[in-house]
């Protein structure tokens, strides 16, 4: 017995200089591998392809221009976005739960101090932890809100994988579960529902066109002359981002209205 126990301790020592171990393999570390590179839209130009811009002008006088940026962007100029004409803006804040933006403070204050109203969004990693997991670390790393008419709600950037199979391998049941979870944690420290950015495309892949968050206010992102179908469950959206370049930093946005909706978008 004794000669027994002394093998198996020898094995345990052993596994242990090697670092092998008689159990199974730990599970690899999540990759954020050119995670400061992953913006609301990367993967929606690659997968769709940018097809054109708005076919008719809109001006500020009934609609709002804004646009989005991340740390892909670098440090931004913000007065001189404020003078270009930006109203509003989203700033990437982070990424699952291991990734922070190293721009997010000098844009998401920067903005800010320039007039323009802001806001933080989130870049949903399904394959790595849960949604009210990603919803606190968006929390507690800049996502917040607070009604100062200054601040949008927190958005959640839902939209093809960069690491890896498009719907970060769950099903159309377990992605809705996934983005439940992630809004109404969101929604129970903040008391508003975030909004959801997404392509008509991969809202019908990865969710089955899910019509049962209408209530999110609705980023929609579509390259193209015209918005198109929106996803299920939304009889409008709240924005648009309609290319993924122009005068703004970043990927350019119309909101769906002027002074007024921006406003209720900010107040709730």
């Amino acid at each position: 017995m004794k000669r027994r126990l002394l093998l198996r301790w020898s094995a345990v020592l052993f596994a242990g200089v090697t670092g092998t171990s008689l159990c199974a393999t730990a599970e690899a570390a999540p990759s954020y591998a050119g995670a400061e590179d992953n913006y609301a839209g990367s993967q929606v130009a690659k997968h769709e392809g940018v097809l054109g811009s708005p076919n008719i002008s809109y001006t500020t006088e009934d609609q709002y221009l804004g646009h989005d940026v991340s740390g892909h962007q670098g440090p931004v100029d913000w007065p001189a976005a404020a003078r270009t004409g930006a109203k509003f803006v989203y700033v990437k804040a982070t990424e699952g739960t291991g990734f922070v933006s190293g721009q997010f403070a000098q844009q998401y204050n920067g903005s800010y101090q320039a007039g323009i109203v802001r806001g933080a969004y989130h870049f949903a990693r399904p394959d790595v932890s849960d949604g009210a997991a990603q919803g606190r670390y968006f929390l507690s790393h800049g996502g917040g809100w607070s009604a100062d008419g200054k601040t949008l709600p927190g958005a959640l950037d839902m939209e093809y994988n960069p690491y890896g199979e498009t719907c970060y391998g769950k099903d159309a049941n377990g992605m809705v579960a996934w983005i439940r979870a992630f809004s109404d944690t969101y929604r129970a420290r903040t008391g508003r529902l975030p909004t959801i950015y997404t392509s008509t495309s991969w809202w019908k892949r990865c969710t089955g066109n899910n019509p049962s968050f209408g209530g999110n206010p609705l980023w929609i992102a579509r390259y193209n002359s015209f918005i198109g179908e929106l996803p299920a469950g939304w009889g409008q959206h709240a924005i648009w981002q309609f290319s993924n370049s122009g005068t703004l930093p970043g990927d350019q946005n119309w909101l769906n209205g002027t002074q007024a909706a921006l406003r209720n978008l900010a107040f709730g």
